[in-house]
């Protein structure tokens, strides 16, 4: 296989039975054009797939869990994949049932990331979600019974009149239920989203989700799972492979509506226009050759995500540079500091506590940009 053969590929299903209050994802409620959709998009797939045996395959949105079990069997059955496969479906919570989760499983998907948000069932009306925080349990147990080893859960902090001991109560609920796998975000309201227009009342302030974020580390840890990426902790070999593979500047195929690729050299994106998306689905929106120093920025970027850091070998190998004496004024400020720290390999962000390099990661980051 060549070395810079695409192996992920991720996959856009637009469509939501009711949006999320703070969602500024492209998606639609416009379920009944999910036929087309379907058909625009298996065609996009035979258009651009070129073969290879994927090693993750990821299904987001939107709510993929929309796609009736032979709708998404079409879509499996495009792609070839290797014996270890990492395949992935975002699920709500109320759309799974024991004949759905039997059948997601028997198609080969072996990764579920379900997106809770919360365990407050007050939290979850205030922010749109459409399921209650006993739906959440009774899914996690329906898919258990499926043999699902791998279920990843979505968590959100900052939400309105969310206090430190809710979001406790969150991450103890996380650990009680033994997933292997959380993605914690933080509240984010832009433009596009209904929050947007109408802010809503009661908004955790700065320190306090700063607290949480510090908090959800220390719990984990605790726990025996791994913060190995800024948002993302697991149990031991649980880590996301697909999402992996972007932080380590792997090429993937982008599917769908809005969807992003990156072939290694050329990064593009489709339309979010589901009328042009419906009629011409191989169209592609924007592509970009990406420039020798945007290359490097975006794995210097993506790099600091990851527990592990950068490495400045790897980087002074592929882009002819020493890492050490380019960034020398950042690297000395920030190892002072003690939010960026020493590794064997290079550098990474701390996690500590006092001095966390992740929670001042967008302020960092932005001085190594030209």
């Amino acid at each position: 296989m060549p070395q810079n053969a695409i192996t992920s590929a991720y996959i856009h299903i637009p469509f939501c039975k009711s949006k999320c209050k703070y969602c500024s994802f492209v998606s639609t409620e416009n379920i009944d054009k999910k036929t087309g959709y379907l058909y625009s998009l298996l065609k996009e797939i035979d258009y651009y797939y070129a073969g290879e045996q994927l090693k993750t395959l990821y299904i987001g949105g939107g709510t993929p869990s929309v796609m009736e079990i032979d709708e998404l069997s079409k879509i499996l059955s495009k792609f070839s994949f290797t014996s270890n496969a990492e395949i992935t479906i975002e699920v709500n919570p109320n759309d799974i049932t024991e004949e759905y989760s039997d059948g997601l499983k028997q198609l080969g998907f072996n990764r579920v990331s379900m997106g809770a948000q919360s365990f407050d069932d007050n939290i979850l009306k205030i922010i749109g979600r459409r399921h209650s925080s006993e739906e959440i349990y009774k899914a996690f147990e329906i898919l258990r019974n499926s043999k699902f080893e791998n279920i990843s859960l979505d968590l959100i902090y900052g939400l309105p009149t969310q206090t430190i001991k809710i979001f406790e109560n969150d991450l103890k609920q996380i650990i009680s239920l033994g997933v292997e796998h959380l993605s914690l975000y933080g509240l984010k309201i832009d433009e596009g989203c209904y929050f947007y227009q109408h802010t809503p009342e009661n908004i955790p302030d700065e320190d306090a989700q700063a607290d949480m974020y510090l908090m959800a580390g220390e719990i984990t840890k605790q726990n025996g799972y791994n913060h190995y990426e800024i948002s993302n902790y697991s149990k031991s070999s649980y880590n996301s492979k697909h999402n992996t593979n972007y932080w380590k500047c792997g090429g993937y195929y982008g599917f769908g509506l809005s969807a992003h690729g990156y072939t290694g050299e050329i990064r593009y994106s489709n339309t979010t226009d589901m009328t042009r998306y419906l009629d011409s689905p191989t169209s592609r929106d924007f592509g970009k050759f990406l420039t020798k120093q945007e290359m490097l920025e975006e794995r210097i970027f993506l790099g600091f995500r990851l527990e592990e850091g950068v490495n400045v070998s790897e980087i002074n190998q592929l882009f002819n540079i020493d890492f050490d004496e380019k960034y020398k004024n950042i690297l000395k400020k920030y190892t002072n500091s003690g939010h960026i720290i020493k590794t064997n390999n290079g550098y990474k962000l701390s996690d500590e506590r006092e001095n966390n390099g992740f929670l001042i990661s967008n302020i960092i980051l932005s001085e190594f940009i030209e």
